[in-house]
């Protein structure tokens, strides 16, 4: 029989990783002029965000691995009980790639593969999360691109009348280390409740 997707590890690997992104920016702060330590932040953003980024799908790749009834109950179509992990990533991602506008893209993401009922849309859907996902995606997008769309949707995302770079914003008053504390805090429930 082949084995199931571990979701508790991939939640693991994230917590882990972000963790790691805490202690570079805590090991490089030092002697690093203010316009660099924006930069090293503008980094630690768009990298938590690549690595949230792909516990969601192999989150969701492990749901569908785990339980094929899980995208059945999306798709209405059944599939076979046992599906390998690549099968379930091509049916996340169909040839293209894993992508989430904020936290309602990610739940409107997590709908096409799992029930109403599912651990991770449960998740998701806490209260808690909507700011650090909110967050998450609009200063990672200003981080990678500082365009004027992504410039609008970061002030709205901080409630900031001006920003600089998102690393100016981030550095600052521990803005960094809550937002990925609270990341940190979602992947540690997924890890909690996972069955695998």
């Amino acid at each position: 029989m082949p084995r199931k997707k571990s979701i508790k590890r991939c939640a693991s690997e994230f917590v882990a990783k972000a963790d790691e992104l805490e202690a570079f920016l805590a090991s490089s702060a030092a002697g690093l002029s203010d316009k660099e330590q924006s930069w090293c932040h503008d980094y630690a953003i768009i990298r938590l965000y690549r690595e949230f980024e792909q516990m969601m799908l192999s989150a969701i790749v492990g749901a569908i691995n785990n339980d094929t009834a899980t995208i059945a109950y999306s798709t209405g179509i059944d599939f076979p009980k046992h599906l390998t992990d690549e099968v379930c990533e091509y049916l996340v991602l169909g040839g293209g790639y894993f992508d989430f506008k904020g936290r309602d893209g990610l739940i409107k993401q997590l709908k096409k593969y799992v029930p109403d009922n599912h651990y991770l849309l449960t998740i998701v859907r806490q209260a808690r999360y909507r700011q650090p996902l909110e967050r998450l995606t609009a200063l990672r997008n200003y981080a990678a691109h500082e365009s004027a769309q992504s410039k609008r949707a970061v002030l709205q995302a901080t409630g900031q009348q001006r920003i600089g770079s998102a690393g100016s914003w981030l550095k600052t008053q521990g803005r960094y280390t809550t937002l990925s504390g609270e990341l940190r805090h979602l992947g540690q429930e997924i890890q909690n409740v996972a069955p695998y």
